[in-house]
């Protein structure tokens, strides 16, 4: 919708597309941070729950191994999680523009 919007604008935009536009470069740059974030902390979480896995299996050798693939798949969610709410909400924002 903000491309074809973008596009309808040309060289030109006017303030209302001006705002949009500002908004929606404001909005990638906010995503991208919280997103760096989310997996920072999602990753220093892995990484703690491997080294007290590590610890217990030097005593009990027995317990289950830890599953790097299901923490790989924590932290994609963990960073994908708001870029997914900012688009879905924009979506409906945009969509509720474009009805009026």
């Amino acid at each position: 919708m903000r491309t074809a919007r973008m596009l309808a604008a040309g060289a030109n935009p006017s303030a209302r597309d001006r705002r949009e536009l500002e908004r929606m470069g404001t909005e990638k740059v906010l995503a991208f941070w919280e997103s760096m974030n989310a997996m920072g902390l999602e990753m220093a979480k892995a990484q703690q729950q491997y080294a007290l896995l590590a610890m217990r299996q030097w005593w009990s050798p027995w317990l289950s191994p830890w599953s790097a693939a299901a923490s790989a798949t924590r932290v994609l969610e963990k960073g994908l999680g708001p870029v997914h709410r900012r688009a879905s909400a924009n979506a409906r924002r945009l969509r509720r523009l474009r009805r009026s």
